[in-house]
């Protein structure tokens, strides 16, 4: 079974490592594979893994058909659906899934629409609740994100949840709700009920959400500050319904069932009491694992405790391990995508290292063996699947996680789960045991950000090859041997070795230059062997979301940088500037230059002017505008750069137009560039011919959002750089766009993230 599982788990990698679908006909060689699987004893392995790939194929086969049709894309639609999700508050406005069940426009098939869409309403958005049928009039795209090296991926992330097309509910009077309560969304709409219950019970205290989100599994209450403090202790896996919470639950509900069954002896002759406890634990943790739209950890319990339910029945002893590995291949086959999601690694690996840690050793005394090996024994496993998911690793989470367990699991949940049970069959009671529970939360809370405070809490590595992480799991597992096993020391050296391998960087005289996409703005970084400068750090959408956090920072991150050398901020609107002020607060930044000092949040920001210029490790930097004879337009006064390696240059131009461009022409400054940052993302009022011909560039590259709303770039304006011959590339098409410029060799390879970064499930954008 172990075997199996392992090969199982094999072949759904392999498959998830794809660019491109395969037919989906492989997927009949099922029938020959599964028999061969189930005999031929020293040969079964290789066709589980077989079996892996081709159920992987078979489930993303069924999602990838169901996606929008391209000709509906951007149109306006009128559909009829139920809401499939809770309702999460957004910044003016509210985010949901609806299940489409019919479309109005008779020229389209209900088919050309995915069963699954997520939408936004921001404008005079009324009340949603989960379970309601409404009719909107919608406008939808299909999946797309942005798509930068370390970023996140919002498309796999979609498509792992079965999301095919998104997009936002227009202002209409066809917006209607149609049926307050649908049949077959009852758990969503206990859910719901349970949300707004608690919501309303605990009001605005600061541990509102994480309470809701220990109940129901919806953390859209905890806000940034929480998350932060969670992520950096480690302890991030207890505010959501976990499978160690699933797993308390379970064992009360058999202990509960098992004690009162014993108590009747009529009960007993006809089952035993052990049984009907096994029974009643899998019952409640069903339910309770409903609660939370069956999450990875939950999935991978429930097969668990079913797997000892079926051992308990059948009378049959099944070892640990062999329970984990049927919970493994249960929770694939119900859903391969799930090794998409870092909860699934994270999930298994802890429970796997729990057993090596503690299997086979002989009982011990004193509550480090019992308690605190385990949280070292899984900081240290995962230590190596941490830095792969995340390039981030912890020192600080098994000492916060040998806190925060016990008393989250033991005392704030049990607290969570009496009063949200109670709340509507004895209100009083109810209320009070969850006023409790947000109190309790309340005390360990100033421990928590204690150690989220210290400097070991959060370490950043860049992402290591993937042939270490092997090697890195080994030296963990040989850390965690029994006592006597010889040559510990290598284990750690192995362990060591995913942190220790330096990392590709540019040679003297050569620039990295990324174009970054973060939608509708512009941030670029250009390396060089030592330095690092950020230009510009594009938007920040939401008080919570920022492209500074979001794209630049795991950007500079998956390249080994640890700091900035010089932030320049061309001029003051959102698209460009959002992202600095995140950036200050995560990044030691030595110098910033700005047209607008004013609007960052430091006192030691200088002016960009005109004749600035440096020299970093033989590439040449200057600032060509603006100069003392400002003008009017703030677009006009963005900071323009020039990069300068050997015979090449890059230009980056801010959101100059056509004034600013005739006063760069007629300042007589060289302009002349190999590759030019297209002046504000391609709109009409710059790139003038005049400008084009000056700069002379091989190479535009367009730093515009896929579909956004100013239709940039404009089409006269991508026409006339196509008439110059001059290669264009735009950010939201193609993802992150990197240049490498050897001050020797010229321009070396040209890269997009969109292709190089490619999976099956990424969206393809025709030319």
């Amino acid at each position: 079974m172990r075997l199996a599982a392992i090969s199982f788990l094999l072949g759904v990698l392999v498959f998830q490592q794809l660019a491109e679908m395969p037919d989906g006909r492989w997927a009949w060689l099922l029938l020959a594979s599964v028999p061969l699987s189930l005999g031929l004893s020293p040969l079964r392995w290789p066709f589980w893994l077989v079996n892996g790939f081709l159920v992987a194929l078979l489930h993303a086969q069924s999602l990838m058909s169901s996606g929008l049709d391209p000709s509906l894309e951007g149109r306006d639609l009128i559909v009829t659906g139920v809401v499939a999700s809770i309702p999460e508050p957004v910044e003016r406005g509210q985010r949901f899934m609806l299940d489409v069940s019919t479309v109005q426009e008779p020229e389209i098939d209900l088919h050309q629409l995915p069963s699954r869409i997520r939408l936004g309403w921001y404008q005079d958005a009324p009340q949603l609740r989960a379970g309601e049928r409404w009719r909107l009039k919608v406008r939808l795209k299909q999946p797309h994100g942005l798509m930068n090296p370390g970023g996140y991926d919002y498309e796999a992330w979609l498509f792992r949840n079965g999301i095919r097309a998104t997009g936002y509910v227009r202002s209409s009077e066809d917006n209607v709700r149609v049926e307050s309560e649908v049949s077959g969304y009852r758990i969503e709409r206990v859910r719901q009920h349970l949300y707004d219950r608690m919501h309303s019970i605990l009001g605005n205290s600061p541990g509102a959400g994480v309470i809701v989100a220990l109940a129901i599994g919806v953390a859209d209450g905890i806000d940034a500050h929480q998350w932060d403090v969670f992520l950096k202790t480690g302890t991030n896996h207890l505010v959501a319904i976990s499978g160690l919470h699933v797993g308390m639950v379970a064992l009360l509900l058999f202990w509960l069932v098992q004690r009162a069954w014993s108590r009747s002896e009529r009960l007993c002759l006809r089952w035993p009491a052990v049984k009907a406890g096994a029974v009643a634990g899998l019952v409640a943790a069903l339910i309770y694992s409903a609660l939370a739209g069956f999450a990875i950890p939950t999935q991978r319990t429930v097969i668990m405790l079913a797997a000892v339910l079926v051992s308990t029945l059948s009378q049959r002893f099944q070892t640990t391990s062999h329970a984990l590995a049927l919970a493994l291949l249960g929770v694939l086959l119900f859903d391969p995508l799930a090794v998409m999601d870092g909860g699934f690694w994270l999930s298994f690996a802890a429970v796997a290292a729990i057993l090596f840690s503690m299997g086979g050793r002989p009982a011990a005394q004193g509550i480090w063996w019992r308690w605190g090996r385990i949280h070292v024994a899984i900081a240290l496993l995962l230590m190596p699947v941490t830095l792969v998911l995340f390039q981030t690793a912890s020192l600080i989470s098994p000492i916060a996680n040998f806190f925060a367990i016990p008393w989250l699991s033991f005392v704030v949940t049990p607290l969570t789960l009496l009063g949200a049970t109670l709340m509507d069959v004895v209100p009083f009671l109810g209320k009070s045991l969850l006023i409790a529970a947000e109190q309790t939360l309340s005390w360990i809370w100033p421990l928590l950000e204690w150690f989220a405070a210290r400097d070991l809490a959060q370490m950043y590595y860049a992402m290591p090859a993937p042939w270490l992480v092997i090697p890195a799991m080994i030296g963990a597992l040989w850390l965690l041997a029994p006592r006597g096993v010889p040559g510990k020391w290598v284990g750690g050296i192995w362990l060591a070795s995913a942190f220790l391998v330096p990392y590709p960087q540019p040679r003297e005289g050569e620039v990295w230059f990324t174009l970054l996409d973060v939608g509708q703005g512009l941030a670029a970084v250009a390396q060089t062997r030592n330095h690092v400068l950020v230009f510009d750090t594009g938007p920040q959408f939401s008080e919570d979301f920022d492209t500074g956090k979001a794209v630049i920072l795991p950007f500079l991150r998956s390249q080994g940088r640890d700091q900035v050398d010089t932030l320049v901020i061309s001029h003051g609107d959102n698209d460009h500037i959002g992202g600095a002020r995140a950036l200050l607060a995560q990044l030691p930044v030595t110098r910033v230059l700005s047209s607008v000092p004013e609007k960052l949040p430091s006192n030691h920001v200088e002016r960009c002017t005109r004749g600035q210029q440096w020299r970093w490790d033989g590439v040449e930097f200057q600032v060509l505008h603006p100069s003392s004879d400002a003008l009017t337009s703030e677009n006009d006064n963005s900071c323009v750069m020039r990069i300068i390696a050997g015979e090449n240059a890059i230009l980056i131009t801010g959101d100059i137009e056509k004034p600013a461009e005739r006063f760069l022409l007629e300042s007589g400054q060289n302009l002349r560039a190999d590759v030019l940052v297209v002046p504000h993302h391609g709109s009409a009022t710059s790139s003038t011919a005049e400008f084009i011909d000056a700069v002379a560039p091989r190479y535009a590259l367009f730093p515009a959002g896929y579909y956004n709303r100013f239709r940039f770039p404009k089409a006269d304006v991508l026409a006339r750089y196509r008439a110059r011959d001059i290669i264009g590339f735009q950010s939201g098409r193609m993802g992150a766009v990197n240049i490498r410029v050897d001050s020797h060799s010229g321009i070396g390879g040209i890269t997009q993230y969109r292709e190089t970064g490619r999976r099956y499930w990424h969206h393809r954008i025709p030319e």
